[in-house]
């Protein structure tokens, strides 16, 4: 079955282009676009599409208030922010509001599509560039009481390409492990760190 994903972005030459990208690639199906987040708010929860591309700039309602009143009333539905924007605060603003991936526009389309499956199969993508700078924000914040110390050594080098902001496929390839192998040792940190995503795994392994 195709993954089905949503797109909610004004530009119409940018929406056009991500739907066509989609539509011709093998395992993918654009399911619908949105110009607007109140348009998006009303149909999206009937589409029930796998994945959300969402852009934060958008007239009205911005992006980011649109991931979280979609969550509430959509909460299976799985969000990735797609965006110019890329300063601290409003990464983690979207990431809090319930997003589960933050990348680019410029983000190269294989790197896309590659994302899109990522977050279907339960992660949290986010391009190396926003994944330093997170790394950076939470370095800022000093130690922290939260031990990293009961991952296994294999389990601690996943989590350090997670914290570089590798993508699941680029793990498997520096650990010579397969992809599903990675997806393994990711479910294994999260039971251990308790935690449910990517941001919250690598910032409890840089305050140990």
């Amino acid at each position: 079955m195709p993954i089905t994903v949503s797109i909610v972005e004004d530009s119409e030459p940018v929406r056009n282009t991500l739907a066509r990208l989609i539509d011709r690639a093998d395992g993918f199906r654009c399911l619908s676009q949105y110009a607007n987040a109140e348009a998006a708010l009303e149909g999206l929860p009937q589409d029930r599409p796998e994945v959300v591309l969402m852009d934060i700039n958008l007239p009205g309602m911005n992006g980011v208030e649109c991931v979280r009143q979609l969550k509430e009333t959509a909460p299976a539905t799985l969000v990735m922010m797609l965006t110019a924007y890329e300063d601290t605060e409003t990464i983690f603003d979207a990431l809090a509001a319930g997003a589960a991936g933050y990348l680019l526009k410029r983000t190269p389309k294989a790197e896309l599509l590659d994302a899109i499956r990522e977050v279907k199969a339960g992660g949290s993508p986010m391009t190396a560039h926003i994944a330093r700078k997170v790394v950076q924000s939470f370095q800022k914040k000093g130690p922290s009481p939260q031990p990293t110390e009961n991952l296994s050594t294999r389990e601690q080098e996943v989590l350090d390409c997670l914290s570089q902001g590798f993508l699941y496929k680029e793990i498997a390839e520096k650990l010579g492990i397969s992809y599903e192998t990675v997806h393994t040792y990711i479910r294994r940190i999260y039971e251990k760190l308790q935690v449910r995503t990517r941001t919250e795994a690598v910032a409890k392994f840089l305050r140990r």
